[in-house]
């Protein structure tokens, strides 16, 4: 499910240095006006840590009055693409480059490091790479990366691999003389002459639908503005449909219906509750076009034959509050995936022509210990995903015979998934597999004889050997006597006596899992000493729907408490000490960095807080900030006094106090659609005005790019090079 915060925050997000014209912010004097922070005695630059100004704002609810000195720093979407910046858009713009110029001053001894590392991380990633190819209706499809280039270029071969190579699109060439440039959501009509694709350069989820005629090459007049940028076609070849998004509150309201032949939207349906995200896709048997609506706890779809694009959509089963499931389309029949009367979801079926719930009939029941998360469907087989004791299951079931197996996974910690899989009448399943030592992996298994074939592993330029790294499950009790596991890496000959340093991640919201992966960018921690451990806390899914509903509204203090209890545990049992621990989350894991940073300031060394949702209780007061109304059902709404107080608690703008801190940098684009940059603005400038101590706090703003960063292929890794050389800068590593 697509989220406000989740999504999709990528370690990665790159920061590209912005200089522009600045003017002298006139600033109120306050005690911070005089500190000069060093980060260690490696450090010789002296430099003022930007000030700014304080312009006291009255938030009043529930006859409770808070006071925001820095709401002056939100700006309107006109402001921010103004030509010419008013009085106010210059002053936050000076704000954000003084805080680039900070930051910059204050790690400039570490310049040279910067560069190495991002050698290093780059230098590791094969630069004429490519995807391993998957079939869809007579075509071979993959994408591929050459030397030099930031962009992909998607490509097809009819018939076999080693047909000719016709390339859909160049995205190096289309994004020339542009700061960001980002494609999604290629999809190409059944007679295979057209391909449609989104296209959104200014970093806002705003996507520009395109047509290209493939046989021509030309682009086709038809461009459809202010979309959500994918969409599905109907069986006519000439009918597309797609979603609007709402350039204001970023919301998908409502799908359309275009004619590629006189070039006319018509709309066929519209989402009139703000809390429901909604969007369009094709069954994978072909015979539906599907409208999908989902809220954080409940869902619904309507249903279009693909033969009759013109036609109206049926609602497949009545919305229903706190019931959830998804469809799948095979034969004369759908699949659904369900939670209703099942808290881990079970597995029904219905006839295509009597689809509503009281037809259904149970497939796979609700079991405590499982978790169904997926499933695919082919002509004699099905494969459903599953996750018990947090790792990920794959159950191939024969439609024939009834019988079934499971993939065997040999590794403590690892992660599985269903990879593309378009084709219908075929015993091979594509699937992926990764640990936190192995490099993704992508394997077809035959389904019928349990043979698999490696197709492709990620290639580490230079060598890896995963034998030379060692990565176990490990639990930590929580203070309600929940056990939190935790999935470490380190490099072997690794002692936990307290000696080295480890970066602990977690995200924990939304039900997002953060599995155990593997990332050669963390090699660059690893060969280095670091250890690296991934929180599985409540929030997320990792053990279960239980794990997740324990973990929000009126329970998601239970998240900030996980992870403080992983943090101390790790440092009882030696595999760090307070003074070699460090923090990272980005987006709603951001909002985790806030929290623990208020809650336990002293466990940690330092901090990296990526796009971070901080101030809680303001931005879901706001119905007109985007997407805030689609997370009721995540965070409460704090027009209702228990949740208004619940998120005043922990809400880490709210909470900042006089602490001693500990060494944060913080991220964050200008243009961000999800995580407005004013929020980690306003949170860093309350806390120079409130901390304590000479631990160092800098900022960066990446004036160019939003919630994902820049859109270039290895540009991202400059602001992984950046977080790294903080980290390393603070326990005395050098190179």
């Amino acid at each position: 499910m697509y989220n406000k915060f989740s999504s999709i925050w990528l370690l990665g997000i790159v920061l590209m240095l912005f200089s522009s014209c600045q003017e002298t912010t006139k600033s109120k004097p306050n005690k911070q006006e005089n500190e000069k922070n060093t980060m260690k005695e490696n450090n010789t630059v002296e430099a003022k840590a930007p000030v700014a100004e304080k312009q006291p704002k009255k938030l009043v609810a529930h006859g409770d009055t808070r006071v925001d000195d820095y709401f002056w720093m939100r700006l309107s979407d006109e402001q921010k693409t103004a030509e010419k910046p008013d009085a106010q858009t210059q002053k936050v713009l000076d704000f954000l480059n003084g805080e680039n110029d900070f930051t910059e001053a204050k790690l400039k001894h570490t310049e040279d490091f910067q560069q190495k590392l991002y050698d290093e991380i780059v230098g590791r990633i094969k630069k004429d790479d490519a995807s391993v190819p998957y079939q869809s209706n007579g075509y071979f499809y993959y994408t591929k990366y050459e030397k030099g280039k930031e962009y992909p270029i998607h490509c097809r071969k009819k018939g076999s691999l080693d047909g000719k190579e016709e390339i859909l699109l160049d995205v190096n060439k289309m994004a020339e003389g542009q700061e960001y440039y980002q494609v999604s959501g290629l999809s190409v009509s059944p007679d295979n002459k057209i391909l449609a694709f989104g296209v959104d350069n200014v970093s806002r989820r705003i996507y520009t639908i395109m047509f290209k005629n493939l046989e021509t090459g030309e682009l086709l007049p038809n461009e459809i503005a202010g979309t959500t940028g994918g969409g599905a076609w109907g069986n006519d070849n000439q009918t597309y449909f797609y979603t609007s998004r709402n350039e204001v509150t970023l919301l998908s309201e409502q799908i359309y219906r275009h004619d590629l032949k006189d070039a006319r939207s018509e709309l066929v349906y519209e989402e009139k509750d703000n809390t429901y995200y909604i969007g369009v896709y094709k069954s994978k048997s072909n015979k539906n076009i599907i409208i999908w609506n989902s809220s954080t706890l409940s869902s619904d779809y309507w249903i279009l034959d693909a033969d009759k694009p013109k036609g109206k959509f049926k609602n497949f089963s009545p919305r229903e509050s706190d019931h959830e499931y998804h469809v799948y389309h095979k034969d004369d029949k759908f699949y659904i995936l369900t939670n209703w009367k099942a808290k881990n979801f079970r597995l029904m079926e219905v006839s295509d022509k009597k689809t509503k719930k009281s037809n259904w009939k149970e497939v796979i029941a609700h079991r405590e210990d499982v978790l169904l998360e997926s499933v695919e469907l082919f002509k004699d087989y099905m494969v459903v995903g599953e996750r018990q004791k947090g790792n990920n299951l794959l159950r191939i079931i024969n439609q024939k015979d009834k019988t079934e197996h499971y993939i065997k996974f040999d590794e403590e910690a690892y992660t599985a998934d269903i990879s593309v899989n378009k084709e219908f009448n075929t015993n091979l399943l594509r699937f992926g597999y990764s640990s936190m030592t192995t490099p993704y992996s992508t394997y077809d298994y035959d389904m019928g004889t349990k043979k698999r074939e490696l197709k492709k592993r990620q290639e580490v330029v230079g060598g890896h050997n995963p034998d030379e790294y060692e990565t176990k499950r490990l639990y930590a009790p929580a203070r309600d006597g929940k056990q939190i596991p935790i999935s470490i890496v380190y490099k072997k000959g690794f002692e936990p006596n307290g000696k080295a340093p480890l970066l602990l991640y977690s995200y924990g919201s939304y039900g997002s899992t953060i599995d155990p992966y593997f990332s050669s960018v963390r090699l660059s921690l690893l060969d280095r000493g670091f250890a690296y451990a991934i929180a599985h806390i409540r929030g997320g899914q990792f053990l279960g729907r239980a794990w997740y509903d324990d973990g929000k509204m009126l329970n998601k203090i239970n998240t900030f408490n996980d992870y403080i209890d992983c943090g101390k545990y790790l440092v009882s049992k030696n595999y760090t000490s307070n003074d070699g621990l460090f923090a990272m989350g980005g987006s709603a894991g951001g909002l985790l960095m806030g929290a623990v940073a208020n809650m336990a300031p002293d466990l940690f060394k330092g901090m990296v807080a990526a796009v971070p949702f901080v101030d809680v209780v303001s931005t879901m007061s706001d119905p007109t900030i985007p997407l805030t109304t689609n997370e009721y059902d995540e965070w409460g709404n704090p027009a209702d006094k228990e949740y208004y107080e619940y998120m005043k608690k922990y809400s880490p703008y709210d909470n900042v106090a006089a602490l001693n801190y500990p060494n944060i940098l913080i991220t964050t684009g200008y243009f961000d659609s999800q995580v407005q940059y004013w929020e980690p603005a306003k949170w860093i400038a309350k806390l120079r005005e409130y901390k304590k101590g000479d631990n160092v706090l800098l900022m960066h703003t990446n004036m160019s790019a939003g919630h994902g960063g820049a859109s270039g292929r290895f540009q991202r890794y400059k602001e992984v090079a950046l977080e790294y050389a903080f980290i390393f800068d603070l326990v005395g590593i050098k190179e």
